[in-house]
């Protein structure tokens, strides 16, 4: 009897306890999907290891065979974490993949030893597994939609998406400031990205451009570890059909010795660093030899708010100079909560579409154009535009 007890008091404190495996709470969720890679995010509520099993879309059981599997891993080891962020690489362009995760708690580790845990995964027995399509540089047309300044009010995701049709593009774009503030990271979730996980995220590639107000909170460090996070900026550029695709990270709106920062920033000098990248990306034979040249930023250059702020004017003296001889088709932002269209700005060789809050805007390629519409509250089109040469 004595030694029965002691063995299930060791087994109590060796194994996991029924009931509380670990399990997946948050995505997962695409992040820099390209033509030949991808990158897969997921959280779960204990340390655990974690990797992507990756399977063609051929009409075949995810289970006829053993699965290629990709790690998060940092030079050589394996991640131990609550977020998990998986890079595969040397994928096919345009070609369609299906996925599964899996995390194994790590219960304890010492030495040459390692206790593990439970293993959570995504269902691919009662149903289909996720799925996603790399990007490809040589298809005709391409489309994309992008909202902005949501502000945490998750009811009006859905909403916006289905306006602008999300369903029939290519990919999703937001455009900044989805939440107001990161006091925890558990608040990109709640305010935003679960949502999107619920609506798209897990399959259709999606790119988060950073808004002033991600900048804001004890948690807004922690930013880079859920978004791009197997990439070296939070300021990136892509390729998919005729459109190459610059988003740009404008960072705060005021001077970085404003008050309301309390001493933490150093935007003009992250943004002196970004003009450099940006002046030798136009120069990659992915921008210059697409037909159409499209740039993301959450502060405009111009304002609609009277005279401009800090940040208005970083854009205008450090990336504008840039972009000015790098053939801009159009430059999407967001910041000013409400939609304005700038075709013929001083010192600006390019048009300028801000896109609001309450509105969602769709661009698609079509006839040797790139056309953008913008739709209201109810699905009115208020704006549409061609753009190209």
């Amino acid at each position: 009897m004595r030694k029965s007890i002691l063995l299930s008091i060791i087994s109590c404190l060796l194994f996991p306890i029924a009931g509380l495996a670990v399990k997946i709470v948050h995505g997962p969720y695409l992040q820099n999907v390209g033509s030949t890679e991808a990158t897969i995010v997921w959280v779960t509520d204990a340390d655990c290891d974690g990797h992507v099993e990756l399977a063609p879309d051929d009409g075949t059981n995810f289970y006829a065979c053993a699965r290629p599997k990709y790690y998060d891993t940092n030079m050589g080891v394996k991640r131990v974490g609550k977020i998990h962020a998986v890079r595969l690489t040397g994928l096919s362009p345009n070609t369609s993949y299906r996925y599964r995760i899996l995390s194994t708690e790590v219960l304890k580790r010492e030495g040459w030893h390692v206790v593990w845990g439970y293993v959570a995964a995504s269902d691919v027995y009662s149903r289909q597994p996720l799925k996603f399509t790399t990007l490809d540089p040589t298809k005709a047309e391409t489309s994309f939609v992008i909202l902005n300044d949501i502000h945490e009010h998750v009811n009006t995701i859905e909403p916006l998406l289905k306006r602008a049709g999300y369903e029939n593009s290519d990919m999703v774009i937001c455009n900044g400031d989805m939440v107001s503030i990161l006091p925890d990271a558990e608040k990109l979730f709640t305010g935003f990205m679960d949502e999107s996980v619920r609506l798209f995220a897990s399959e259709k590639p999606f790119y988060y451009v950073r808004g002033n107000h991600e900048t804001r909170g004890a948690a807004a460090t922690l930013f880079h570890d859920y978004v791009c996070p197997r990439q070296e900026h939070l300021y990136f550029m892509w390729r998919q059909g005729p459109v190459c695709f610059i988003a740009l990270d404008t960072g705060e709106d005021k001077p970085d010795d404003d008050l309301e920062y309390a001493g933490m920033n150093t935007y003009d000098s992250y943004r002196d660093e970004q003009a450099k990248w940006l002046a030798e990306a136009v120069q990659r034979p992915e921008y210059k030899d697409a037909p159409y040249h499209v740039v993301i930023c959450h502060i405009p250059p111009v304002t609609n708010k009277g005279e401009a702020w800090h940040g208005n004017m970083e854009v205008t003296s450090k990336f504008v100079p840039v972009l000015n001889k790098a053939g801009v088709d159009v430059m999407i932002c967001a910041h000013e909560h409400r939609f304005s269209f700038h075709p013929d700005t001083e010192g600006v060789n390019f048009p300028i579409v801000i896109n609001a809050n309450t509105t969602s805007l769709r661009g698609e390629t079509k006839g040797g154009k790139l056309h953008l519409s913008i739709y209201d509250e109810k699905g009115k089109v208020i704006f549409s535009h061609d753009f190209g040469k």
